[in-house]
C-alpha cells in the first residue's frame, strides 16, 4: 500500500502544479486533436472535462492505463535505481528514511490540496481562497 500512496502523492503534486500553471494562463499553443482545437481554448480546472468531450476523456484514461502497466513492469528497477542514487550520494539509512517520509508527507498534503481546489472550484468557482482573503478575488474560468 505504501507504493500506491507514494504514486498517488506524486501524481497529486503534479496535479497541483498543473492546476496553478493552467489557472495562471499557461497553455501550449498547439492543437490537441485533428479538428484543430488548441490547448489555449481549454479552460482550467474541472471545466476542462466539458471541453475535451468523450474521446478526449477516453484518450486520457488510455494514456493513464498504459503508464500504469508500464510502471508495473519496471517498478522494481525504478526502486533499485532510487536506492542506488541515494547510496551514491552517501546518505545514511536515517537520512534515507527521513527523505522518504518527507516525500510521503508532501504527497499527502498535495492529495488534500488538489481535493480542496476541486471542491472549492465546484462550490463557488473560486479554488484559490487566498485571493478572497487578501481582497483580490478573481473570476476563475471567466
Amino acid at each position: 500500500l505504501r507504493e500506491v500512496e507514494l504514486k498517488h502523492g506524486r501524481v497529486s503534486m503534479l496535479a497541483i502544479l498543473g492546476h496553478i500553471a493552467t489557472a495562471s494562463g499557461m497553455r501550449w499553443d498547439a492543437a490537441y486533436d485533428a479538428a484543430g482545437h488548441t490547448f489555449k481554448e481549454v479552460p482550467a480546472g474541472l471545466a476542462a472535462f466539458s471541453k475535451i468531450g468523450g474521446p478526449g476523456l477516453q484518450w486520457i484514461i488510455l494514456t493513464v492505463g498504459v503508464l500504469e502497466i508500464g510502471f508495473y513492469e519496471c517498478k522494481d528497477d525504478v526502486a533499485a535505481d532510487y536506492e542506488a542514487r541515494m547510496d551514491k550520494m552517501g546518505w545514511t539509512d536515517a537520512k534515507k528514511r527521513s527523505k522518504k517520509n518527507i516525500e510521503i508527507n508532501n504527497g499527502r498534503a498535495a492529495m488534500m490540496g488538489i481535493l480542496g481546489l476541486m471542491v472549492h472550484e465546484k462550490l463557488d468557482n473560486n479554488p484559490y481562497i487566498i485571493n478572497d482573503l487578501i481582497g483580490s478575488p478573481i473570476d476563475f474560468n471567466a
